[in-house]
């Protein structure tokens, strides 16, 4: 096909929706589209083109229904499913991946320093939501008994939050000099409980990329940013995985255990300066893709990933995704609706490093405008939130790393295709 296909397939419903792309509109003659359960034919003219379909997606032709062409996008097609495609591996969180007695490696994700090395944890523990002393007068008809109390680390602990981690730093054999700390004047100090000068919250960098890894809570605990750092079984191989494909893994993680834990759906995404720079909505984390991206001279209309995200495995490519609602909030955007969700107790914040917001959003950007054009704002978002202006509305698709039946494959170096 010209300009390939995109066939979004929602596992709940077991549905599908075909998208026949054509760069310059349709051909004059007439175009006939024949649906098999396991490949697509487009005849047109003395031209046919055919694609396969990867062996879990199984189409039932009869269902197909509302043929209808759409300006900008191609032919727009939908059908139901033979059978159900297997469910998307989530594979391991952070959560379940880290286990208590095994050494791990700690890797800076953006250059692959060693931060923290051979690092055994006797104890794996999950935080409580970050506003769970607010919630304490809710429980208690005395005053807060926790009131003093921090949640810190002790030596061979590592405690889990939503979007970090936090480690004890008093052994300084598990932290080696390319993990400095840079307060935000600039200044250098070691990781040494007796020597670290730096005011609490100070960024934690790394040595060789100087790109933020997390931050120094106390002058003993260490917060890392898990859009940040690589861990590894100290046994296990490392090699690095591409930026945008860690970051958008990480974050569409967090997204679908927190929607799943706490049934909320709506975020805010918050830069370390305490600034808003995102708001998300989850519309839905069962959805695969299938994309053909056609002839060479098509890449260009619809790729899902942009020239930086394109597989090159074969000419048909599978992949797990959610599909979110987002609005920026950067230079003063979508203020008054940025404060509301602050405000509102159904919206859960995440916390990330301000240069990985930013990151975050140029992802988000790209892949909007990689999709179909009919795909890319919902209105219903727009009237519901009726401060918005016509068109700010956004749909977004991001690969996620689901896979594998090993702690291996979860931190595999390649965005995870359904096989």
């Amino acid at each position: 096909m010209a300009g390939g296909f995109l066939l979004e397939i929602r596992r709940g419903t077991q549905s599908a929706l075909l998208i026949i792309r054509y760069e310059a509109g349709l051909p004059s003659s007439p175009v006939d589209v024949t649906v098999a359960a396991d490949c697509l034919e487009v005849r047109s003219g003395g031209s046919c083109e055919a694609a396969a379909l990867p062996a879990e997606v199984r189409l039932a032709p009869s269902s197909c229904r509302g043929l209808r062409r759409v300006p900008g996008d191609g032919l727009h097609l939908r059908m139901r499913l033979r059978r159900p495609p297997p469910s998307a591996d989530l594979g391991f969180t952070l959560r379940e991946s880290l286990k208590p007695q095994k050494n791990y490696i700690f890797y800076c994700q953006t250059c692959g320093d060693i931060i923290v090395k051979d690092r055994k944890f006797l104890r794996v523990l999950p935080l409580p939501s970050g506003n769970w002393s607010a919630l304490v007068e809710e429980w208690c008809c005395h005053p807060d008994p926790f009131a003093r109390s921090t949640l810190h680390p002790q030596h061979d602990d590592c405690f889990l939050g939503d979007t970090f981690f936090l480690l004890s730093s008093g052994n300084e054999s598990h932290v080696p000099e390319s993990s400095m700390c840079c307060s935000e004047s600039g200044h250098y100090a070691s990781q040494s409980g007796s020597n670290l000068k730096s005011k609490e919250n100070t960024r934690v960098i790394c040595k060789r990329c100087k790109t933020m890894l997390g931050e120094t809570v106390s002058s003993d605990t260490i917060k890392y940013y898990v859009t940040e750092v690589i861990i590894r079984p100290s046994e296990g191989r490392f090699s690095i995985t591409p930026r945008s494909q860690f970051v958008q893994s990480m974050i569409a993680q967090c997204l679908v255990e927190l929607s799943s834990a706490k049934s909320t759906f709506r975020f805010t995404i918050k830069g370390d300066n305490g600034k808003i720079y995102i708001l998300i909505w989850l519309l839905n984390s069962d959805t695969l893709l299938v994309e053909s991206l056609g002839s060479p001279s098509s890449h260009s209309v619809f790729t899902l990933f942009g020239d930086n995200f394109i597989p090159s495995s074969g000419p048909v490519e599978t992949w797990n995704a959610v599909k979110v609602l987002y609005q920026p909030c950067i230079k003063s955007r979508n203020k008054d609706l940025a404060d509301a969700w602050e405000n509102d107790i159904g919206v859960h914040p995440l916390k990330f490093p301000s240069e990985t917001c930013l990151e975050l959003l140029l992802i988000l950007g790209l892949s909007t405008a990689s999709l179909p054009p009919s795909l890319r704002c919902m209105n219903s978002f727009q009237r519901k939130k009726g401060k918005q202006r016509e068109g700010e509305g956004r749909y977004f698709s991001t690969v996620k790393h689901f896979s594998g039946k090993t702690w291996k494959k979860q931190v595999s170096t390649t965005a995870n295709q359904a096989r």
